[in-house]
C-alpha cells in the first residue's frame, strides 16, 4: 500500500472506509488464571492511582476536604482487595498449576487481605492535618500493587506488530497478551481487550533505547482481541458499530470465521479545534538551560504544528489549530462518549539538525454532535493542564483545550456562547465587531507555510487583567564561570507573558555584585484566575566584548501567588488585617506578620481591652503582653498580684519552720553561668515539645469524634466537648499549682532546627532565586543532579498588583514613587560587619575513624578568610562540646555566605570533612526580624545574663520606630511606654554590680521589643536570644545528615560602637572531689559455704566498692572469716577521688582507650557508687552474693537500724525520700544488698552499714585519711568473734575452738558416760570375788 503525505514530516496509510482484519489461531497451555489475577490487581492499582491524583489535585488547588476524598479512595481500595480474594479463590483446583503458582497465589492473597485491613485502619486515621502523611503511605500501597501485578512466569506470548517496508522491518510495537485477554468477568478482562487503541511503534534493537527511542515512528489505531476459540462469538463486540463484515469466499462450514475486512458505511465528519495556550516548566533541552519549544498535534491522520518560541521554558503560544474535515468511522453516540485520543508532542527547535524531543502528552477532545447545543455546562471547553512525559519522568505541563465539532455546526451559536462566557467573566469589556467573526480575527502574525496564526478565542482563553509587576533588583551571588571565562558584567532580564524589564548592568561583578538601580517595573496582561498565571522567567546574561550576550543561568518562578500584593483593609476594626502579601509578607513596610501561634490577635469589638500574659513558665514582672484595640488609647497595668507574692513568701516560711528542706532555693548568682541558662532552656524546650504533642493528640481526638459522627450521619455533640474542656481547664488549673517551682534562671530560646525554618528563610522582603543552566538530567541518567546545574543565585523580590492602585497608598507620607511598593528598604552599598560565631556543641556526628569514633574540630570560612581550630580537636567523640566563639570581619555583599564545617583530625594523611552547614548572613542581616543579635528575655548589666548588643533596648526601639515612621516611644510615669497606639507596662529599676538600684527605661523598651509583632502594620517577631540546631551535610553524601551542630551568629556593623567581649561559653571544667566510704558492718548476709567437719553454713564475707566508670580502681575490705550469722565487722575505709561536673551531674573521666591511643578520651558518666558483698574462697573463684548501686545525686536515705533496712529501699526507690551526697555532704545508714533469684526477681542477700562523706579536693588535702585502717586518722580494729580465723594458719587454736566452743557439753557427757561404764565394769569385775569371799566368810 502506498503511503499518502500528511505534511512535510509525516505520511499516513489510507485505511479509510475499508479496515483490514487479521487473525491468528494458536494452541497454548491454559494459564489464563495467572493473567486474570494480574489484570485484577492492575485495575485496582489504576483506580487507586486515579484517586490519589485527585487528592493531590485537591491539595494543590487548595480545595476543601481532601481528607474526605482520601477516605473514599481507601474505602474503594479495601473493597477491591476483598473482591480480589473472592475472585482468585474461585477456581483453585486447576490442573497445570506449578508450585510457584500456588505459592504466589497464597502470597498475593495474604498481601491483599493485609492491604484491605491496613486501608481500613488508615482510613480511620485520615485527618485534616495528617492528609499529606497518609497520602505518602497510600502511595506505598500503589507500589506494592504494581509489584504484585507483575507476573514472573511466562504464559501466553505477547503480540508483536511490525511495520515493514521493502521487506525491511522498520518499527514495532509489543502488546502484552494480558492486556488484550478476554474474560466474561469484567475485572479479569485485559484493559485494552475489545477496544480501539492507539499503538505507537518504536525503533527495533539498540536504536530504540534511550532518548532516540522516545520519538514515535508511527501511530496505529487498532482493535485487538485475544480469547479462547469457544468465546470467538464475542470478538467484534467492542468495535464501533456501523460496519459490514467482508467474509472469506471459501465456506469452511464454520459460521464465526473472522472477516477479511470490515467496511464502514457510517462516517462522521468533524472539525477539531486545538486551543494551545501555553506550556510551563518544560525540560531544558539546550546547553543554555532553555529550549526553543514548539508543539506538534496529531489527530487521526492529520497533524499540525504551533509556532516556535525561542529561548524559553514557559512558552505562551496562544494559538488555535484547526483540523478541518476529520473523518471518523462509527456511530455518532459512541464517538461522542469515546473519541480517539489526540497526541501532543513538544520539540526543541535546533538551528542545525533535527528538532529534539522534549516530551509527549495525550488528551481527549470534548465532542459536540450536530444535535447538541453549544453552551454551558460542557461548552466552551475550559483550559486544562496536561502533564508532559519524557520517557518515564515528567517534563512540564501543557495548558490547552480541545474540542471536536461535528460538521455541520452553527458558527453563530458558537460565537454567541464564547462571547457570553467572556462577557460573564469581564462585563466591562465590550467586544467590537472585529471579534464577531466565526473564528477570531486575523491581525496577528502568519506562519509562512500555513497562512495566518489564529489566537485562542475569547471565552476559552483566560480573562486578562492589567497587572503591574515591580521587581526589586538587589544583587547576584556565587556566579560560576561560563565557557571558562568569569562573569564580569552581568544583567538580569525578567520576562512574564511576553513583557519584561532589564536590570541595570553590574559594571564589575568582582568589586560589587549588587545592582545600582533597585526597583523597576513593567505592566502585563495576566489571567484573573491565579492558577493560570504564566511563570515569570528570570534570566541572567553576561555582557561580553563586541556586544555579545551570553546566558549565565535562568530561573522560572512557577507560582506568582505569594508575590501578589493585597491592599490593606481600612474598614476592619482590627489592626491584624493590615497590608500584606498573600502569604504573610508585608510589602509596604516589608515586615512580616509571622508570629508565634499563640500571639495571633483576635478581633474584638472596639473598646475592649485584651490582656494576654506570656505563657512561659517563668513569668516575670515585665513579661506582660498588653493587647489593646486600635481604636482606643486605653491601658491596663498588668502585674503579679501583691497578695500572691505575700502568700508565696508565707508558704516558704512555713515550710522552713516545719523543718522541711526547701530544695529549690534561689540559685546563687555567682554559681550561675551561660551553661545554666542553656540547660534550663533545653528543659523548657522539651516541656514545650511534650505540650505540643499533647495538644495534637487532643485535636486528633476531637476530629475522631467528628469522623465518627460524619459516618453515623449526625452532628458531634457539643455538650460533651464543653464538659471535657471545663474538666481540662480544671486539670490545667491544678496542674499549674502543683508543678514544682523551677529555680529562677533567665532562659534563651533553643530551636531544634535552623533559624531559617522558623522565620521563613528570612525572605520577608529579600528572596533568593537559584539560577540553573545546562540540560536537565533525565531520570535515567542519575549523574546529572539538579544541584550541579545551579550556577549562581539572584537576590531580589517581586511584587505584583492589579492596576489601578488605590490612591491612599501612593499618597501616604514619605511615599517614594521610585521605590514603588518597596518602601523603606536599606541601601545595598557594601558594608563592613563584624561576625561573631558561637559554636556550642555537635551531636550524633558520623564516625570518621575505623574505631567508630571521630576527632572533630571546627573550620569556619567566610569569603577569603578561614579559621581552622585544628589544635583544639576533641579526641574520640561523636558528641563533642566545643564551647567556642570566633570573630571574623566581613564585607557584605562580597562575603556573605558563612560556612561552618566540622572536620575529623587525623594523625597521618589529610583531615576528612564530616559535615558542613552554610548560612546566608546577608538575608539575616537585612531581615526585618532583626537577626543581627538576639533580644534577651531580660536586661541586666552584669552577671551571666549580661546584655550583649552594643545598642541598648531603648536605642533599638527608637531606631525601629523611626524606620517604621511610628509615633513613639513615649515613656510615661508609672513604668509605661506608648508606641503607636499601644501602651506597655514594665519595671523601671535595675540593680548594678554593687547592688544599688537605678532608674532605667531599658526594661520598658525591652517589653515592647519582645512584643513587637503586636504593633499594627509594621510589627513582626524579633529574633530572641537563641541557639539554633543546624544539620551538617557532606557534598559526597547528598541528602544524608552527618550530625547536627548547635550554634548562633551575632553580627555587628562596624560603623557603630564596637560590641563588648564575646560571652564566655567555654565548657565547664569539672571540679575535683573525694568520696570517702566507711564500711562499718554487714548483717544478714546469706551463708554460702558448708563446714568440712560439721556441715554448718557460714560465709567468709568481704565488701567491694567502686565508682561507675572507674572499675579498675575498685577497693576491697579485709575478709571477715567464718561468719555464721551473716554478720560482718569491718571498720574499713574506701577513698575515691573523682572529677565532677555539677551542672550536668556527671563524672568526667579521661583515659586512653588502648596502649596505642595517641591521646586521652574524655567520658561523661553518671555519678554512681557500687557496693558489692562477696564470699571469699581460697581454691576457687569468690562467690558474688549481692550488690547495691547508689546514684550519688539521688539515692534513698539509709535506714537507722539493720531491722528497718528492707528490700523496698530498692524496689520502691522512687516513692521514698531521696538525698544527694552533693547537698548532704555526709550520710550514714543501712542499705540492702540485692541479687536476682532463679525467677529473675530481686531478693535480699544482706545489709550493709556504711558512711559516705564527700569533700572537695581542697578540703581533702587539709584533712587527709588513710585507706583501710591506715594512718592518718586510722579506724579502730573491729571486734570480731574468735571464729574468724583459718584452721591451717593456727591449728591448735582451731582445735581449741572446736573442742571448747562446739563440743564442750558433748565431751563432758562422753566422759561421764565413760566413768559410769568403768564403774559398772569394775563392779562386774570385782563382784564375783567379793561374793565368794562373803559366802565363804573369809
Amino acid at each position: 500500500m502506498k503511503p499518502v503525505i500528511t505534511d512535510r514530516n509525516y505520511f499516513h496509510l489510507p485505511y479509510f472506509e475499508k479496515k483490514p482484519c487479521i487473525y491468528i489461531k494458536s494452541w497454548w497451555q491454559d494459564q489464563r488464571r495467572r493473567l486474570y489475577n494480574s489484570n485484577i490487581m492492575d485495575k485496582i492499582a489504576d483506580k487507586l492511582e486515579e484517586g490519589l491524583n485527585d487528592v493531590q489535585e485537591i491539595i494543590k488547588t487548595e480545595k476543601a476536604y481532601p481528607e474526605r476524598r482520601l477516605r473514599g479512595v481507601l474505602e474503594e481500595l479495601s473493597t477491591s482487595c476483598s473482591r480480589f480474594v473472592t475472585l482468585a479463590n474461585k477456581d483453585q483446583n486447576l490442573s497445570g498449576r506449578t508450585k510457584l503458582d500456588k505459592e504466589r497465589l497464597k502470597s498475593c492473597m495474604r498481601e491483599m487481605e493485609s492491604m484491605a485491613q491496613q486501608a481500613k485502619t488508615i482510613r480511620s486515621q485520615v485527618k485534616r492535618n495528617t492528609v499529606r502523611d497518609k497520602l505518602k503511605l497510600v502511595f506505598n500501597f500503589l507500589h506494592r500493587l504494581r509489584f504484585l501485578a507483575d507476573e514472573p512466569q511466562h504464559s501466553i506470548p505477547d503480540v508483536f506488530i511490525w511495520m515493514i517496508s521493502n521487506n525491511k522491518r522498520i518499527a514495532y510495537a509489543r502488546v502484552p497478551s494480558k492486556d488484550i485477554l478476554y474474560s466474561i468477568v469484567d475485572e479479569e478482562m485485559g484493559k485494552d481487550c475489545g477496544k480501539v487503541k492507539a499503538v505507537f511503534l518504536r525503533l527495533p534493537g539498540k536504536k530504540g533505547f534511550g532518548p532516540a527511542g522516545w520519538t514515535v515512528q508511527a501511530k496505529l489505531e487498532m482493535y485487538l482481541w485475544l480469547g479462547l476459540n469457544k468465546q470467538r462469538k464475542d470478538f467484534l463486540s467492542g468495535l464501533p458499530s456501523g460496519f459490514e463484515e467482508n467474509k472469506a469466499t471459501k465456506g469452511t462450514g464454520l459460521q464465526a470465521v473472522p472477516p477479511i475486512s470490515l467496511v464502514y458505511n457510517m462516517k462522521q465528519v468533524f472539525q477539531l479545534r486545538a486551543h494551545m495556550y501555553q506550556a510551563r516548566s518544560l525540560f531544558a533541552a539546550d546547553n543554555s538551560g532553555l529550549s526553543d519549544p514548539f508543539a506538534r498535534v496529531f489527530f487521526s491522520t492529520h497533524s499540525q504544528v504551533t509556532e516556535v518560541l525561542s529561548e524559553t521554558l514557559c512558552p505562551t503560544w496562544d494559538q488555535l489549530l484547526v483540523f478541518d474535515n476529520v473523518e471518523l468511522y462509527g456511530e455518532a453516540g459512541e464517538l461522542r462518549d469515546d473519541p480517539p485520543i489526540i497526541v501532543i508532542e513538544l520539540y526543541d527547535q535546533d538551528t542545525v539538525g533535527k528538532a529534539e524531543f522534549i516530551g509527549r502528552t495525550f488528551a481527549k477532545p470534548l465532542t459536540k454532535m450536530v444535535d447538541e447545543h453549544y453552551g454551558p455546562p460542557r461548552f466552551p471547553p475550559q483550559l486544562e493542564y496536561y502533564q508532559i512525559y519524557r520517557g518515564n519522568c515528567t517534563a512540564g505541563d501543557l495548558l490547552a483545550a480541545f474540542e471536536l465539532l461535528q460538521i455541520p455546526y452553527d458558527d453563530e451559536e458558537i460565537r454567541r456562547a464564547l462571547i457570553a462566557v467572556h462577557d460573564f467573566a469581564v462585563p466591562q469589556i465590550k467586544i467590537g465587531p472585529a471579534g464577531r467573526a466565526a473564528l477570531p480575527p486575523i491581525d496577528g502574525p502568519t506562519d509562512s507555510d500555513r497562512g495566518p496564526i489564529l489566537p485562542v478565542p475569547l471565552g476559552i482563553r483566560p480573562v486578562l487583567s492589567r497587572y503591574r509587576i515591580e521587581v526589586l533588583f538587589w544583587g547576584l551571588r556565587d556566579l560560576k564561570r561560563i565557557n571558562l571565562a568569569q562573569v564580569d558584567r552581568p544583567r538580569v532580564d525578567i520576562e512574564c507573558a511576553g513583557k519584561g524589564v532589564q536590570s541595570a548592568l553590574i559594571q564589575n561583578y568582582k568589586k560589587n555584585p549588587n545592582f545600582s538601580t533597585l526597583v523597576k517595573w513593567f505592566e502585563v496582561d495576566l489571567p484573573e484566575n491565579e492558577l493560570l498565571h504564566p511563570p515569570l522567567n528570570i534570566r541572567v546574561v553576561d555582557c561580553r566584548a563586541f556586544g555579545r550576550y551570553i546566558l549565565v543561568g535562568s530561573h522560572a518562578v512557577t507560582s506568582l501567588r505569594k508575590f501578589i500584593y493585597i491592599t490593606p483593609d481600612k474598614t476592619a476594626n482590627n489592626w491584624a488585617h493590615t497590608a500584606r502579601l498573600a502569604n504573610g509578607y508585608m510589602a509596604l513596610t516589608n515586615g512580616t506578620s509571622h508570629s508565634r501561634p499563640h500571639t495571633h490577635p483576635v478581633s474584638y469589638p472596639s473598646g475592649d481591652i485584651v490582656v494576654n500574659m506570656d505563657p512561659e513558665p517563668n513569668i516575670k514582672k515585665m513579661d506582660t503582653v498588653v493587647k489593646i484595640d486600635a481604636a482606643t488609647d486605653a491601658v491596663v497595668k498588668v502585674d503579679l498580684n501583691e497578695d500572691e507574692k505575700e502568700k508565696e513568701k508565707e508558704k516558704k516560711k512555713k515550710k522552713k519552720k516545719k523543718g522541711e528542706e526547701v530544695d529549690e532555693e534561689e540559685p546563687d548568682e555567682s554559681m550561675l553561668d551561660w551553661w545554666s541558662k542553656y540547660f534550663a532552656s533545653i528543659e523548657t524546650m522539651m516541656e514545650n515539645l511534650r505540650a505540643q504533642e499533647a495538644a495534637l493528640a487532643e485535636a486528633e481526638e476531637r476530629e475522631d469524634l467528628e469522623i465518627a459522627a460524619e459516618s453515623a450521619g449526625t452532628k458531634p455533640k457539643e455538650k460533651s466537648k464543653d464538659k471535657k474542656s471545663s474538666k481540662e481547664k480544671k486539670k490545667n488549673h491544678d496542674g499549674t499549682e502543683k508543678r514544682p517551682l523551677k529555680p529562677k534562671v533567665d532562659e534563651l530560646m533553643v530551636y531544634n532546627k535552623e533559624l531559617e525554618c522558623e522565620f521563613g528563610n528570612f525572605e520577608d522582603w529579600l528572596h533568593t532565586f537559584n539560577l540553573y543552566r545546562g540540560k536537565a538530567g533525565d531520570d535515567d541518567d542519575h549523574n546529572v543532579v539538579d544541584d550541579d546545574r545551579i550556577v549562581g543565585r539572584f537576590k531580589g523580590s517581586l511584587c505584583m498588583y492589579k492596576l489601578p492602585l488605590s490612591e491612599e497608598i501612593t499618597r501616604e507620607a514619605g511615599f517614594d514613587p521610585n521605590m514603588g511598593m518597596f518602601q523603606s528598604i536599606p541601601h545595598n552599598d557594601p558594608i563592613n560587619v563584624l561576625i561573631r560565631i558561637y559554636i556550642i556543641r555537635a551531636t550524633d556526628l558520623h564516625p570518621a575513624d575505623i574505631n567508630g569514633k571521630a576527632d572533630p574540630y571546627i573550620v569556619i570560612r567566610l569569603g577569603k578568610s578561614e579559621i581552622r581550630d585544628k589544635e583544639n580537636y576533641i579526641s574520640k567523640q561523636l558528641n563533642p562540646v566545643f564551647g567556642k566563639s570566633f570573630d571574623i570581619e566581613a564585607t557584605f555583599p562580597m562575603e556573605s555566605m558563612l560556612n561552618v564545617a566540622v572536620y575529623d583530625w587525623d594523625l597521618v594523611g589529610t583531615d576528612d570533612l564530616i559535615g558542613e552547614t552554610k548560612i546566608d548572613l546577608e538575608n539575616r542581616y537585612y531581615s526585618k526580624h532583626r537577626a543581627t543579635c538576639g533580644i534577651a528575655s531580660n536586661y541586666s548589666v552584669h552577671g551571666y545574663n549580661v546584655w550583649r548588643d552594643p545598642q541598648k533596648p531603648a536605642q533599638i526601639l527608637a531606631k525601629l520606630c523611626k524606620e517604621a515612621k511610628l509615633d513613639g516611644p513615649h515613656y510615661g510615669p508609672g513604668g509605661r511606654v506608648k508606641v503607636a497606639n499601644r501602651i506597655f507596662v514594665g519595671p523601671t529599676e535595675i540593680e548594678d554590680e554593687s547592688g544599688l538600684k537605678k532608674q532605667t527605661e531599658e526594661h520598658l523598651a525591652l517589653t515592647v521589643l519582645r512584643h513587637w509583632e503586636e504593633i499594627p502594620r509594621v510589627g513582626c517577631k524579633l529574633i530572641p536570644e537563641h541557639v539554633e540546631t543546624r544539620p551538617l551535610l557532606n557534598p559526597d553524601k547528598p541528602g544524608i545528615e552527618q550530625g547536627r551542630i548547635e550554634m548562633w551568629v551575632d553580627m555587628f556593623p562596624m560603623d557603630v560602637p564596637a560590641p563588648g567581649p564575646a560571652i564566655d561559653i567555654s565548657p565547664r571544667k569539672p571540679k575535683r572531689y573525694e568520696l570517702r566510704v566507711i564500711i562499718w558492718n554487714t548483717d544478714e548476709v546469706i551463708l554460702e559455704d558448708d563446714d568440712y567437719f560439721t556441715g554448718e553454713k557460714s560465709s567468709d564475707i568481704f565488701v567491694r566498692g567502686w565508682l561507675k566508670g572507674q572499675q579498675e580502681d575498685k577497693q576491697d575490705t579485709d575478709v571477715h572469716y567464718h561468719s555464721l550469722t551473716g554478720e560482718g565487722n569491718f571498720n574499713w575505709r574506701f577513698v575515691y577521688p573523682f572529677d565532677y561536673l555539677m551542672a550536668e551531674e556527671k563524672i568526667v573521666i579521661s583515659k586512653k582507650e588502648s596502649m596505642f591511643s595517641w591521646d586521652e578520651t574524655e567520658y561523661k558518666i553518671p555519678a554512681r557508687l557500687t557496693l558489692q558483698v562477696w564470699d571469699a574462697d581460697h581454691f576457687s573463684a569468690d562467690d558474688f552474693l549481692g550488690a547495691i548501686e547508689l546514684d550519688l545525686n539521688k539515692f534513698p536515705r539509709g535506714a537507722k537500724t539493720a531491722k528497718q533496712c528492707s528490700l523496698d529501699m530498692v524496689l520502691k526507690e522512687h516513692e521514698l525520700p531521696s538525698i544527694s551526697i552533693f547537698k548532704q555532704k555526709r550520710v550514714k545508714g543501712w542499705w540492702p544488698f540485692v541479687a536476682r533469684d532463679e525467677n529473675d526477681e530481686f531478693e535480699l542477700t544482706g545489709k550493709v552499714e556504711a558512711e559516705l562523706h564527700l569533700l572537695t579536693a581542697e578540703e581533702a588535702e587539709k584533712s587527709p585519711v588513710g585507706l583501710g585502717r591506715n594512718e592518718p586518722e586510722p579506724l579502730e580494729k573491729p571486734n570480731r568473734p574468735d571464729t574468724t580465723f583459718l584452721w591451717f594458719l593456727s591449728p591448735l587454736k582451731a582445735i581449741r575452738y572446736l573442742i571448747c566452743n562446739r563440743y564442750k557439753w558433748l565431751i563432758i557427757k562422753i566422759v561421764l558416760a565413760l566413768l559410769l561404764l568403768i564403774m559398772v565394769g569394775l563392779f562386774l569385775y570385782s563382784m564375783p570375788g567379793y561374793l565368794v569371799k562373803k559366802l565363804l566368810g573369809a
